[in-house]
């Protein structure tokens, strides 16, 4: 246990949380810039291609063989720091989950007052009657899934091209201003503009948990290069 971390936690009631990919990689959902991530694998076009706009636009069919294959985990299960996570909200501790991650598993571990930057995967609809579709409605479907309409059915997930949610942003903006604590994990924060939401903290103490080196090392109070999982379940 890292009895830093622990004192911070312990002295704070407006703690916010802002998660990367590698928060649901002990859930068994590997990233995508990791040693095995999809950044490092080969396919047709690259991922940056496959999951932007125009792609799923043009060429549907290998969007969604795409996204089936490589995007959706359906039986994955939350692991120790979304438990944690949920568990500080129950307390009071934590007023926010700013999340990048489109898995849901936040919710899943009980969290309520989650901000999905990028979208979810549970969340679906048509592009033509704007009809709502389940995960479980999706994998029922053929390749590319079609509403009742003869519409595409639309993960509402932001692909590359794509705006950030307003209202979505405006609240993580709130959020990470009323913090006292901020606890960046899992994140490279390579991707923008997510990361640039950290700049909006101006609260007690910064703590970034992460395997890797990230560019809000420099002005962190406290840096922990180890498995976000690990580092929180032993809190």
């Amino acid at each position: 246990m890292d009895a830093r971390l622990q004192k911070l936690v312990e002295a704070s009631e407006n703690i916010v949380f802002f998660g990367g990919a590698g928060v649901s990689c002990e859930s068994g959902i590997p990233d995508f810039r990791g040693t095995d991530g999809l950044y490092h694998q080969t396919y047709r076009f690259p991922p940056e291609e496959i999951l932007s706009h125009h792609f799923f636009e043009e060429r549907p069919e290998e969007f969604f063989r795409f996204y089936r294959d490589k995007m959706l985990y359906p039986d994955a299960k939350p692991n120790a720091a979304h438990r944690a996570l949920a568990r500080w909200e129950r307390e009071g501790r934590l007023r926010a989950v700013v999340t990048q991650n489109i898995d849901g598993l936040h919710q899943a571990a009980g969290s309520k007052n989650v901000l999905e930057l990028h979208g979810s995967v549970h969340r679906n609809h048509c592009v033509r009657c704007g009809a709502f579709y389940s995960l479980a409605d999706l994998l029922r479907t053929d390749v590319v899934p079609r509403c009742a309409c003869g519409g595409v059915i639309k993960p509402d997930v932001v692909l590359y091209e794509e705006p950030l949610d307003d209202a979505t942003v405006d609240a993580a903006v709130q959020a990470i201003r009323a913090a006292d604590l901020l606890i960046v994990g899992g994140t490279s924060l390579n991707v923008y503009p997510a990361a640039g939401l950290l700049r909006f903290f101006s609260g007690g103490a910064l703590v970034v948990i992460n395997k890797t080196p990230t560019p809000a090392d420099r002005s962190a109070d406290l840096i922990i290069q180890d498995a976000i999982g690990k580092v929180m379940g032993e809190l």
